[in-house]
């Protein structure tokens, strides 16, 4: 009898210490935002919102549920939120509108998808990952992009939707003035029970962008990026340097070629590489064993992760 018991103490103890990691990062954009200037009460609606995005794609990991799912559900929960510069809070370009761009990666198939200059989906990154599912394409762009919203039925707004931020009355002023001053975008990272990665990002850009602009979310492997092998990435800041430098191959590429760690790797890109060539931003990302590195060169950079031991962290700033 002492022996069985032994046996299976010992079997359980192998099975925990063998059991697959779960994480899950969000981030609400990165920028200049001073925290002197910032109220009480949006810091704790912004804290809120990052908490509530982040307990929910941890939840449905918890349960089994994919990556991929995680990612969507947590990202849709920040573009429905007039906090962010994101669907419902986009920015507007240089003539007036909103234009949503959005993407996201499976980092057990490669497969991805992405849609850019879009004006009436509620939620372009449910339309990126039905890009990714039911297209044989990775990314789409405008009309054409909208178009496939309207065959896949996914939900269509009039654009005033992404003009009326009513719910937050008198912090109106206030949330303006964070979006002029960020380069503001969503993002997720995920790794599941299967030990898949994903990631997704969702943006309205640049506040007073030209019309027609589009940065690196919706460029696979600059703002979206992910492999099981090495990393899943979501980046935010001045789009344009993200392209440059490819941000988020290039992360996998440091540490599958060059053997660095996830750390390594994300502060040799946002620290040195962008900082060299004057690129603001920062990124959220979880490697294959479920560490979290979610480095930035800006003043803030609004977060919030969950670990494999169930340790939520929320922070705006440093």
């Amino acid at each position: 009898m002492r022996r069985y018991i032994l046996m299976m103490l010992w079997l359980f103890l192998a099975a925990v210490a063998t059991a697959q990691p779960i994480a899950f990062a969000v981030h609400g954009g990165a920028g200049a935002v001073d925290s002197a200037r910032m109220s009480p009460e949006l810091r704790l609606a912004i804290t809120v919102a990052l908490t509530e995005a982040v307990q929910t794609g941890y939840t449905i990991l918890e349960k089994g549920g994919t990556s991929l799912d995680a990612v969507e559900a947590a990202i849709r929960l920040l573009e429905n939120s007039p906090l962010f510069n994101a669907g419902k809070g986009a920015v507007t370009t240089a003539d007036g509108r909103c234009e949503l761009d959005a993407a996201i990666m499976d980092g057990k198939t490669g497969k991805a998808g992405a849609v850019a200059g879009l004006h009436h989906i509620k939620n372009p990154i449910t339309l990126a990952r039905l890009v990714m599912d039911s297209s044989k394409h990775v990314l789409l762009i405008g009309e054409g992009a909208e178009l496939f919203g309207k065959k896949m039925k996914v939900e269509w707004v009039n654009p005033a939707y992404f003009l009326e931020k009513s719910e937050l009355k008198g912090a109106v002023p206030e949330v303006a003035q964070l979006h002029d001053t960020k380069f503001g975008t969503v993002g997720a990272v995920a790794l599941d029970q299967s030990g898949n990665l994903a990631a997704g990002t969702s943006t309205g850009g640049m506040q007073g962008k030209q019309y027609g602009r589009v940065g690196d979310v919706p460029v696979i492997g600059a703002g979206t990026y992910a492999r099981n092998e090495t990393v899943a990435v979501s980046c935010t800041g001045h789009g344009e340097y993200f392209i440059r430098e490819v941000v988020g191959h290039e992360l996998s590429a440091l540490m599958k070629y060059k053997g660095l760690s996830l750390q390594q790797a994300g502060d040799e890109l946002v620290m040195n590489r962008l900082a060299d060539i004057g690129g603001k931003g920062g990124l959220i990302s979880i490697d294959k064993s479920g560490n979290i590195h979610m480095p930035f060169n800006t003043r803030a950079m609004l977060r919030a992760s969950k670990d494999s031991n169930g340790r939520l962290y929320v922070r705006l700033w440093q």
